[in-house]
């Protein structure tokens, strides 16, 4: 049995979270951390890591990047793995995660999953067939409550992409600032927030006469609950080490 702790579990991804380990019987959620200590689901609730007197085998967290530090030193100190599913890191936390990985388990990704992970592969695959004979455009789109843009995941898209084509590109984000021809060797990244979408990834490689175009949209968030329960438990018994979908999906 894997006992987990949400981080940001009065949020909609830490119900989600709830929902889905609720229905599972080899993990169960045995704490949460939260602004609001208010409990609904039966388990008690922290406002901080440092508060936490519960033990469990891994914490889950759908917060925001501003806990990042007081998590890493909980799991520092307490050597508990940490699933890490919050977006929109600056450069400078990313490298703290990977110097705390050293250390503890850390799962890191920007999705969890699965569909994406696969559009991912299958783009990294067409940008080694096509290499710069084509123009490479990602467009995401998510519900207009989202603030970080762009999205983790098309980062994650574009830097997959990159590292095929010996990081040669550079990542382009508003064109209307600019008056001259397309370089090749740019990935344009474009967002649109609005209504209720959930998300969706479109990546467009547009060549001469023709254009290939591979998409994944989420319908329900509950597909990324779903992928960070099944790395919290992937993780459990892993040594220290940075870990992502990549990892779960061997």
């Amino acid at each position: 049995m894997t006992r987990i702790i949400i981080s940001g579990c009065n949020g909609k991804m830490g119900r989600q979270v709830f929902s889905c380990a609720a229905d599972r019987d080899d993990c169960e959620v045995v704490a949460g951390i939260d602004i609001s200590t208010e409990t609904e689901n039966g388990y008690p609730i922290f406002s901080k890591p440092s508060e936490i007197n519960i033990e469990a085998d891994v914490i889950i967290d759908f917060s925001n990047p501003a806990l990042l530090p007081s998590l890493l030193q909980y799991a520092q100190i307490n050597k508990m793995p940490l699933v890490l599913c919050t977006t929109g890191y600056s450069k400078a936390q990313i490298e703290t995660i990977e110097n705390v990985s050293k250390e503890v388990p850390v799962f890191y990704s920007g999705n969890m999953s699965i569909g994406v992970n696969l559009l991912i592969e299958l783009s990294k695959k067409a940008a080694k067939a096509l290499g710069n004979s084509f123009d490479i455009e990602i467009i995401e789109k998510h519900h207009n409550q989202k603030i970080d843009a762009p999205s983790g995941t098309a980062l994650m898209i574009a830097n997959s992409i990159s590292s095929v084509m010996n990081n040669n590109m550079h990542y382009v984000y508003d064109r209307h600032s600019q008056r001259k021809k397309r370089e090749s060797t740019e990935i344009g990244i474009h967002s649109v927030r609005g209504g209720t979408i959930v998300g969706e990834h479109e990546v467009l490689f547009a060549g001469k006469n023709e254009t290939i175009t591979i998409t994944h949209t989420a319908q329900s968030k509950e597909i990324f609950a779903i992928g960070a329960v099944n790395a919290a438990i992937y993780l459990k018994n892993m040594p220290a080490g940075l870990y992502d979908m990549g990892d779960l999906l061997k």
